[in-house]
């Protein structure tokens, strides 16, 4: 079985946020076959202690929300993992540590080794650094008008 790239998300809400925007952005991801999320771990976080709570933890509209998105429980997402994340987030959060295979990538990938090709590098750009860079870009394109209308 050919597998797609598989990324770790750790995405932090403050705790009554949890579902949101995201959640049904995440459904139709899924839905559309884009994604597959392999494995899910929620986390709280309050008075600098943290616990990692099972799906029956979770409120019943948490539950019924994420139930048709999670493919498989892995357990791929370490204890390390977990603890990392946890030490990194803010007081009265919740965060979602999905591990999300890239489904769109498959076909793809397949073709280009049957066409003996080889993958020589891949990295992810955050979006983050994508609108901040475009930002820059634009602020430099606006000062280059504005000098040459002087």
């Amino acid at each position: 079985m050919t597998y797609g790239p598989i990324d770790l998300f750790a995405i932090e809400f403050e705790t009554d946020q949890l579902t949101g925007e995201t959640l049904p952005e995440l459904l139709e991801l899924v839905k559309k076959e884009i994604i597959r999320v392999i494995d899910l771990v929620i986390i709280q976080k309050e008075d600098g202690h943290f616990k990692v709570l099972e799906m029956e933890e979770l409120s019943p509209d948490v539950v019924i929300a994420f139930d048709p998105v999670v493919a498989e429980i892995s357990g791929i997402i370490q204890v390390e993992d977990i603890d990392l994340i946890a030490e990194a987030m803010e007081d009265n959060t919740t965060a979602a540590l999905l591990l999300i295979e890239n489904l769109w990538a498959i076909k793809f990938g397949e073709a280009a080794v049957r066409s003996s090709g080889r993958l020589v590098m891949f990295d992810r750009i955050p979006f983050e650094v994508i609108n901040e860079t475009l930002e820059i870009f634009a602020q430099a394109e606006s000062a280059a008008e504005s000098a040459a209308e002087a």
